[in-house]
């Protein structure tokens, strides 16, 4: 299995979806506990974040996906970084 194709697929797919999910995210945690963010601003923020923008039926779809894909990314970057695969011996000269 080409792991590098799969990845390539669905790294572009995925790339506005997770950092609309990163930032808006990471923006409600910090602003409401450092900055003392409006929770009317924090609503919205988390609305991004949850994709509840798309609706209920799409909103657990955007969710799945986000996720999904996520750990899709994860696996394959790990597969092709070689950290888990078979130990190469060094020759002895």
């Amino acid at each position: 299995m080409n792991w590098r194709k799969i990845h390539r697929f669905i790294a572009p797919i995925l790339v506005l979806p997770l950092l609309l999910t990163t930032i808006t995210g990471v923006i409600y945690r910090v602003g409401r506990s450092w900055f003392g963010m409006s929770k009317d601003l924090g609503k919205v923020l988390l609305d991004i974040h949850q994709g509840s923008f798309l609706g209920s039926d799409l909103r657990t779809f955007y969710v799945f996906l986000d996720g999904l894909g996520l750990i899709g990314l994860i696996v394959t970057g790990i597969v092709m970084s070689g950290i888990f695969g078979k130990k190469r011996r060094r020759s002895v000269e």
